[in-house]
């Protein structure tokens, strides 16, 4: 009677796990819609920002028109742009109006599981810093006790400003603002002594302002801001894509692929080289591409040395070193599992 009663048991319990609904195809609905739906920041320059033409630029913009690549056979160009502010941001993902962010956006251990977000990994290692005019000649974060610091809401720059000076005792009067433009623009007229957010963000912010050699960047980087693409948990087959696309484009820079060479690269005998290209293997049908994916990808944008130098490197208003953004051949943190 027992051993009836566990099997009845059992039974059920694989029928209701079979009964289960399937988490949602994403990769389905972005071939029927034709379009990837891509989050991206409402304005910072280098990582997402519209030209004179209203065409959408940056790190982060290119990694949409990665993913569109491997999707659409190459054609970067089918993305649906979605500018969000830090606060609409997680819901838009949660509801199902974007397909993924790609919007400067901290990996958290709360974001990770209370939000049910899956970050598929780090594409910009960042930390939070300050901005100030060089005319109140501070040289230390450590000096602002009582000044009025300017800093987006919903933020985790907010949580960490609070911690930074409650850590110092020092003294905080903080401007909160939804916008990081009108943040910008709150410091610049004056309503603010201090500008905080990712250093990152503190370059390009500089830009913007109306004399940028006026305002110096302070030398505390006070957060980890590990940044990256993510997606809604629940659709396994869609987190890989965009998570390979990433693990990609690292894999491509270190082995040497690149946008001008790819085609050349498709006859090397190199077996890692084969692998990424889809030459050897299936790894690109495994999750539900075309097997030369990464060829589509690198044609489309180069690898992610190349998506660096191009929107925020050195030889560009930014002037951003690689730095902790190196690979890790390189001495940086940027590390990709192999295809294989």
């Amino acid at each position: 009677m027992m051993n009836m009663l566990i099997k009845t048991l059992l039974g059920s319990a694989f029928a209701a796990v079979v009964s289960l609904p399937a988490a949602a195809a994403t990769l389905d609905e972005v071939k029927e819609r034709g379009a990837l739906r891509c989050g991206v920041n409402t304005g910072l320059p280098g990582f997402a920002s519209q030209d004179d033409q209203g065409e959408w630029q940056g790190l982060d913009v290119d990694y949409c028109k990665a993913v569109a690549a491997a999707i659409f056979d190459g054609d970067g160009s089918k993305v649906e742009y979605s500018p969000l502010s830090a606060v609409q941001r997680f819901p838009a993902l949660q509801n199902n109006e974007v397909d993924m962010l790609a919007r400067n956006t901290t990996w958290t251990m709360n974001r990770d599981t209370a939000l049910g977000l899956n970050f598929v990994g780090v594409n910009y290692y960042d930390g939070q810093g300050f901005m100030v005019r060089k005319d109140l000649n501070v040289t230390s974060a450590l000096q602002l006790s009582g000044a009025t610091v300017c800093v987006q809401s919903g933020t985790t720059t907010e949580l960490n400003l609070t911690d930074y000076f409650s850590a110092n005792n020092m003294e905080l009067n903080p401007v909160v603002i939804e916008s990081q433009s009108d943040v910008n623009a709150a410091y610049d007229q004056g309503r603010c002594d201090v500008l905080t957010t990712d250093a990152s963000g503190l370059y390009a912010s500089r830009l913007e302002l109306a004399n940028p050699d006026e305002h110096v960047v302070l030398p505390e980087v006070i957060s980890k801001e590990p940044l990256g693409p993510t997606v809604r948990q629940g659709d396994e087959q869609w987190f890989d894509i965009v998570k390979w696309v990433h693990f990609g484009l690292l894999n491509a820079e270190e082995l040497g692929v690149t946008q001008q060479n790819v085609e050349e690269m498709l006859e090397s005998e190199n077996p890692k080289i084969r692998r990424l290209l889809g030459v050897d293997g299936s790894f690109g049908e495994d999750v539900g591409l075309a097997n030369d994916w990464m060829v589509d990808v690198i044609r489309a944008v180069g690898n992610y040395g190349e998506i660096f130098d191009r929107n925020i490197g050195p030889d560009t208003p930014l002037k951003i070193q690689r730095g902790m953004n190196a690979l890790w051949t390189k001495g940086g943190l940027q590390y990709a599992p192999p295809v294989r």
